[in-house]
């Protein structure tokens, strides 16, 4: 078949797909969300495998996808009515930091619909402080700001800035693969990979503006701007915490001296931007609401699940506030050793290294959201590594416990989807090992 009609054709099949979830769909229909999940993966395996099309239209068809998402209510997630009601609290002058929803719903009368927000956001998200880094909070404030009495509005302002960073993760993407001698067009497995779309532009989660100053921070340490660098790393720890478990990985490559001004610069800008909600519950609050994720919430575990089964038959109760603690040491540990031992020297050692140590952080997290594997996909794109493709494919999997009245995951579908996400991991690292494949570029 001619390869434009083919394209056209597979193109196609993905705007209904996106249609429809994002405007007919509610996540309790998990048949449907798999049936055009699989559909919309399958037809961007074959549209990024035909040959004969240019990247510039690849990139618009990726654009065009995001846009018809551009007015949709997001239909996996309700954090969102979070990220609003923050937004609206800075707007108003009210430290997001300070007060648990709970405490002040009763109290901000002239704050716009926030009986709306209040109810959406959930009882878990409103009895708890909030957890999003201060980078975050300026983009939830800008939408309080310009938006403050339109929840669409608040959501387009989001979905803008969140194309705009998918904008920047393919562009220094290209730039950092052409600098490694690489395909640049590897990049489209992360532009047109449906949990991309459907959790960043669908679904408002701002793990590709932390990914945009990430691979914005490792194209400029490639290309020997290594304060730059730090620089903008801050921002993408200002934005989510997660690149934090990456810096051990950087005193290799820097040296005791170096790394003392890299590691000073990426605090600094943190420290800049907290400074604003500076406060003296500031600490206590965020480090109890942080503490919460390893020792209170459980989902799409995998070696954590078999730890708590074993726990459970052992002790008769739920271990997950002992193991919730010792798991962090351990990676801790782990951190510190591929920090000295690692080879983590050249920029395709360091991203290869990164994957690995996300990966292994990830395989023993209490919490899983199909979201955090965009991270994977992103970084997997500089290596030879191929499992994060696969699991940002099964990962869906894990939407079946909302399709359930008790939130109920199913323990069938969880082995499905790690037997198969462990098998191929290891089956590359031991396929791979004699060809360096933790230390050579592709």
């Amino acid at each position: 078949m001619n390869p434009k009609y083919l394209t056209f054709i597979l193109a196609f099949l993905l705007v209904i797909c996106y249609s429809v979830l994002g405007y007919f769909f509610e996540r309790q229909q998990f048949g449907i969300l798999f049936l055009l999940y699989a559909t919309a993966f399958v037809s961007t395996y074959y549209l990024i495998k035909t040959n004969g099309i240019s990247s510039v239209y690849y990139f618009k068809i990726g654009l065009f996808f995001r846009i018809i998402l551009l007015f949709s209510t997001p239909f996996l997630s309700q954090d969102f009515y979070r990220f609003i009601w923050d937004g609206r609290l800075i707007a108003t002058g009210i430290n997001p930091y300070g007060f648990l929803p709970n405490q002040i719903i009763n109290s901000i009368a002239t704050f716009p619909q926030a009986g709306i927000l209040y109810e959406k956001m959930g009882s878990l998200s409103a009895s708890h402080f909030s957890n999003y880094p201060p980078f975050n909070q300026f983009i939830f404030a800008l939408a309080g700001v310009l938006t403050g009495k339109s929840i669409l509005g608040s959501i387009l302002v989001f979905r803008i800035v969140i194309i705009l960073a998918d904008i920047g993760i393919y562009y220094f993407g290209r730039k950092l693969l052409l600098a490694l001698n690489q395909n640049p067009n590897k990049m489209f497995w992360y532009f047109l990979n449906p949990l991309v779309l459907i959790e960043l532009t669908g679904n408002l989660h701002f793990e590709g503006v932390m990914l945009f100053f990430f691979v914005g921070s490792m194209y400029l340490l490639h290309q020997g701007k290594w304060k730059w660098a730090a620089l903008v790393l801050g921002l993408s720890i200002s934005t989510k915490l997660l690149p934090l478990l990456f810096l051990p990985l950087f005193f290799q490559k820097f040296g005791f001296k170096k790394s003392i001004v890299f590691y000073g610069i990426v605090i600094g800008i943190n420290l800049i931007f907290f400074l604003p909600f500076l406060s003296p519950e500031l600490i206590h609050n965020y480090s109890e609401t942080i503490g919460l994720w390893f020792t209170n919430f459980e989902f799409n575990a995998s070696i954590y699940y078999v730890i708590r089964e074993i726990g459970f038959w052992i002790t008769g109760y739920n271990v997950i506030h002992t193991t919730g603690k010792i798991i962090p040491i351990l990676m801790i540990l782990y951190l510190i050793y591929n920090a000295f031992f690692g080879k983590c020297k050249s920029t395709s050692d360091l991203l290869q290294n990164i994957l690995i140590v996300l990966s292994v952080y990830f395989f023993t997290s209490t919490t899983v959201h199909p979201w955090y594997i965009i991270n994977l996909v992103v970084i997997g794109v500089f290596t030879k590594f191929k499992f994060p493709i696969v699991w940002s494919f099964l990962i869906i999997l894990s939407y079946f416990a909302y399709s359930n009245p008790e939130f109920k995951e199913s323990i069938f579908l969880l082995i499905v989807e790690y037997s198969v996400v462990y098998g191929i991991f290891f089956y590359e690292i031991t396929k791979k090992s004699n060809s360096n494949i933790l230390t050579n570029p592709l």
